[in-house]
């Protein structure tokens, strides 16, 4: 039996503002800092044997809060672009709210949450699937297969991403999925991988 955290980054500076982000390099801001420190705390008494992360900062200044308040300093990351966030495109730095107004409730939720909704020079979250799920099965589960337990630390949408795979969730369960900052989604996983039980964590 092995187990699975998978940690969404704290706040970041642009969440705090309802920009979308995307792959633009954000620091945290302070809320996000304590989300982290916090998440940390929750953690202190589980075994980590390895930490995957995003390439951008914000999931990488998360990590290093985590380290702080659970103690494992010893810990050290492999950061990749698969785990980076979806791509806005034209809508990145884009007022979220602002977007809502223009395009209506119900483009927005698509725009969102949909599974193959396109956003011109952008991902759709069916993009963002095709790259973290090979990575995952090509890297992360071996070392679950292995007996380690394994922490990645990434964005919303790859997370959800994540998710769709191990829970073997169809194209419109996904849609209603969310992941705040900060929190801590915990899988038990079998022998051959298959999810066992799952829990969430947050303060």
């Amino acid at each position: 039996m092995s187990k699975l955290f998978l940690i969404r980054h704290g706040k970041s500076e642009w969440n705090k503002l309802g920009l979308w982000t995307g792959w633009t390099d954000i620091s945290l801001d302070e809320d996000g800092r304590n989300e982290a420190l916090l998440a940390g705390e929750l953690l202190k008494e589980e075994h980590i044997d390895t930490v995957y992360t995003s390439e951008l900062k914000r999931t990488h200044e998360t990590f290093e809060k985590i380290k702080e308040s659970s103690g494992k300093t010893h810990l050290s990351h492999t950061p990749h672009k698969a785990l980076n966030e979806r791509h806005y495109g034209i809508h990145t730095g884009k007022n979220k709210w602002q977007v809502k107004e223009e395009v209506g409730d119900e483009m927005f939720q698509n725009i969102r949450r949909g599974w193959d909704v396109k956003i011109p020079e952008g991902e759709t979250l069916k993009d963002v699937h095709a790259r973290v799920v090979p990575y995952y099965e090509e890297n992360i589960k071996k070392d679950l297969f292995s007996g380690k337990n394994v922490l990645v630390v990434s964005h919303g949408n790859t997370l959800r991403a994540l998710i769709k795979h191990l829970e073997n969730m169809d194209d419109i369960e996904i849609c209603d999925v969310e992941f705040e900052t900060g929190q801590i989604h915990v899988y038990e996983l079998g022998g051959s991988g298959e999810v066992v039980s799952k829990s969430v964590k947050s303060k």
